[in-house]
């Protein structure tokens, strides 16, 4: 009886840990500049961008008076602000492969997580394959609506040649 236990236990660990390197983690802001720092836009275009400070903006006084109006007292640690200011608070704990709050909105919120497709980048199919996600207008509404900032205006054509970069 104890062996035809631990075969299935051992059957069923395997099963779960096949289904858990599967998945495609979140691999942080860091990985994707080792490609991404030289001879492309992708690095200096993010790193000076709103999307790598949104982290920081929930600690400002703005950030406290957005919060007060929809019921949140410290949005640096409100899972409502956390949402769509961190690519760490949307990723999970599951899929965060050691991102922190700190890295802000960072690659892997608006192309998707990376483990997948960090080593095949120069094989578009591939890219796509492993999961490279290329934002779309309903990428970015996903944070970019009014459900917290009721005034906000959004225009995407607008948005994103402000972060648009190549490679």
């Amino acid at each position: 009886m104890i062996k035809k236990i631990s075969l299935i236990a051992v059957c069923m660990l395997l099963l779960v840990s096949n289904v858990l390197v599967a998945q495609n983690k979140y691999v942080g802001a860091g990985a994707c500049k080792m490609c991404h720092m030289s001879g492309g836009k992708a690095w200096p275009v993010w790193s000076t961008s709103k999307h790598a400070k949104a982290f920081e903006v929930l600690k400002g006084e703005a950030a406290l008076k957005v919060g007060q109006d929809n019921g949140v007292t410290t949005p640096s640690t409100d899972a409502k602000c956390l949402k769509c200011h961190t690519t760490a608070s949307s990723a999970g704990t599951t899929l965060n492969g050691g991102i922190t709050n700190a890295d802000g909105v960072s690659c892997e919120s608006c192309h998707g997580a990376g483990s997948k497709y960090k080593t095949v980048m120069t094989n578009v199919q591939a890219r796509k394959d492993g999961g490279l996600v290329i934002p779309t207008k309903e990428v970015c509404i996903k944070c970019h609506n009014t459900e917290i900032h009721k005034s906000l205006t959004f225009d995407f054509e607008t948005k994103m040649a402000i972060v648009r970069h190549k490679k």
